[in-house]
């Protein structure tokens, strides 16, 4: 079976980011699959089709793969949207706990894409969609790792991109600031709490909570992706409108101290 209509895979599609950018694909035309690491017996949606999918999990990741291919017939456009955050000063962060990050942030990015590419490959053509962070280009203090994930998704889908434009593929990077998902619900905290760093670690994760609580509107991301997917000339990089275009601006024009200056200030950090 060969699906008529486009197909966008897209994972951690259940909840938060995910679940506005899957309904948005679905009124762009797409026939979209959506993944979570426990659908709890959904299987559709709002025109969207759930499935499993485990992205800590290369078995999970080819049989994910080889249904969709069997459901569908091809797959235009993967969205690598599934991920975690990690609070906590880096002396707080077990070097098990961010290995865990990784295993989801970044190595589920590759995961996703290496089991992807040789179809795109074979057709002629594809879009990579990943799902960065704000943190990908500027400091998070007190989410180092979360940070050092989303710098390497930024390094991995430049570098990639490079490799897959003669076969017709190109890899794109959505970068939102604070959005209104809830996503500091999912944000673990520190394994090895210590008391030297407790006061400044709540003062900056309410910072980062009050931005999320206070974010952008998902729709306006779920927008950035949808374009991301389809536009005919893609940017590498989509910074979504609003606090995400002004801090990346400022991160390209602002001298070094004054940003450092800034940011010092905007997390309360103090000295």
């Amino acid at each position: 079976m060969r699906a008529a209509r486009p197909v966008a895979l897209i994972t951690g599609a259940n909840s938060g980011l995910g679940k506005f950018a899957a309904a948005a694909l679905v009124k762009a035309g797409f026939e979209v699959v959506g993944t979570s690491r426990n659908t709890d017996g959904l299987t559709h949606r709002d025109g969207v089709k759930f499935l499993d999918l485990d992205v800590t999990s290369d078995e999970s990741v080819a049989l994910l793969i080889k249904r969709v291919l069997g459901q569908f017939g091809h797959i235009d456009v993967l969205i690598n949207n599934a991920g975690m955050g990690l609070s906590g000063a880096a002396e707080e962060n077990s070097i098990a706990q961010a290995q865990r990050l990784f295993d989801i942030n970044v190595f589920g990015v590759m995961r996703m894409t290496n089991a992807v590419l040789p179809h795109m490959r074979a057709q002629g053509s594809g879009r990579i969609v990943n799902i960065s962070s704000v943190f990908g280009f500027m400091p998070a203090p007190y989410m180092a790792a979360y940070s050092a994930t989303k710098h390497a998704v930024e390094g991995y889908s430049e570098s990639v991109d490079h490799e897959v434009r003669e076969h017709g593929i190109r890899v794109t990077l959505v970068e939102p600031a604070g959005t209104k998902t809830g996503f500091d619900d999912n944000t673990t905290s520190p394994d090895n709490p210590l008391a030297v760093y407790a006061t400044q670690r709540n003062t900056t994760t309410q910072v980062v909570a009050n931005d999320v609580n206070n974010g952008d509107d998902p729709a306006t991301v779920a927008k950035a992706i949808v374009a991301a997917a389809t536009d005919r000339k893609p940017r590498l990089r989509y910074v979504v409108q609003g606090k995400s275009r002004q801090l990346s601006t400022m991160r390209r024009v602002v001298p070094a101290r004054a940003f450092d200056k800034s940011l010092r200030k905007y997390f309360k950090l103090t000295v």
